[in-house]
């Protein structure tokens, strides 16, 4: 079989595309996306932009403190995340795990993931009120399911001989981790952490449909109040700060990986 399909690569590439082909036209019929409708729509997706514009820069203030409510909150959520993540990463890497505490870490991490921050909002809402407390617990939980499958990768991209080294040397499970693991991960951990702190300040706006603080929760009000200008005013302030910080956390990663 596979010196048919080496002699007969074109036939492997054209049936791979053909599936492609069904696999997406099966998705766009599941859709049921009408053209004549999106057609028809240009005329109020126009009138609504419009009556976002200008700005009611009357808010400023409110702006810059809710968004800096939202960085506060971001930045712990994210912290707490990133710890706890560092231990489900470690149980989960197969190159140092045992095979049963892989599935168990995997299994955590997948059921975070499963769970949709707005979800996570409502549980926290739930539990400490509305506010920024909700939304910076939601951020901590929702932080883990990425962080510790980005870390787990990382511990797995590690060059192996380093680890068999220690291994014969007689060196520990906990050894292996600190010596030959930590070293090399750290880095590109680092980078995927500050990526990360910058998704949550985006993620955080979100949570505030539910009421878990921050500048979502005033953009939400806004909205609902049909105050649309300002609302703008909202959006524009939390769209200079997520550009300034996309800058910086690139030219620090770029830093931490040595380019």
């Amino acid at each position: 079989m596979n010196k048919f399909w080496k002699q007969y690569g074109w036939l492997r590439n054209l049936s791979i595309a053909a599936a492609l082909i069904l696999i997406y036209a099966w998705a766009l019929r599941g859709l049921e996306i009408d053209a004549a409708t999106l057609a028809n729509s240009w005329p109020y997706m126009i009138d609504f932009i419009s009556r976002l514009w200008p700005p009611n820069l009357e808010i400023i203030d409110v702006a810059i403190k809710a968004l800096i409510e939202t960085v506060q909150m971001s930045l712990w959520g994210t912290t707490i995340g990133a710890i706890i993540s560092v231990p489900i990463a470690i149980c989960s890497a197969h190159n140092i795990a045992p095979n049963w505490l892989q599935w168990l870490a995997n299994f955590l991490q997948n059921a975070v993931r499963s769970v949709p921050s707005i979800v996570l909002g409502l549980i926290f809402v739930a539990a400490t009120g509305l506010g920024a407390p909700a939304g910076t617990l939601a951020l901590g939980i929702y932080t883990i399911g990425y962080l510790a499958k980005f870390y787990q990768e990382a511990i797995e991209s590690v060059e192996a001989r380093s680890i068999e080294s220690l291994q014969v040397m007689g060196a520990s499970w906990l050894q292996v981790a600190q010596y030959g693991i930590f070293p090399q991960v750290l880095p590109l951990a680092l980078g995927y952490t500050l990526w990360m702190f910058e998704y949550n300040i985006r993620a955080a706006s979100v949570l505030g449909v539910v009421g878990a603080g921050g500048i979502g929760f005033e953009l939400v009000n806004y909205i609902r109040s049909f105050e649309y200008n300002k609302a703008t005013t909202m959006m524009l302030v939390l769209l200079v700060v997520v550009t300034v910080i996309d800058v910086i956390s690139s030219k620090w990663r770029q830093q931490l990986e040595g380019k």
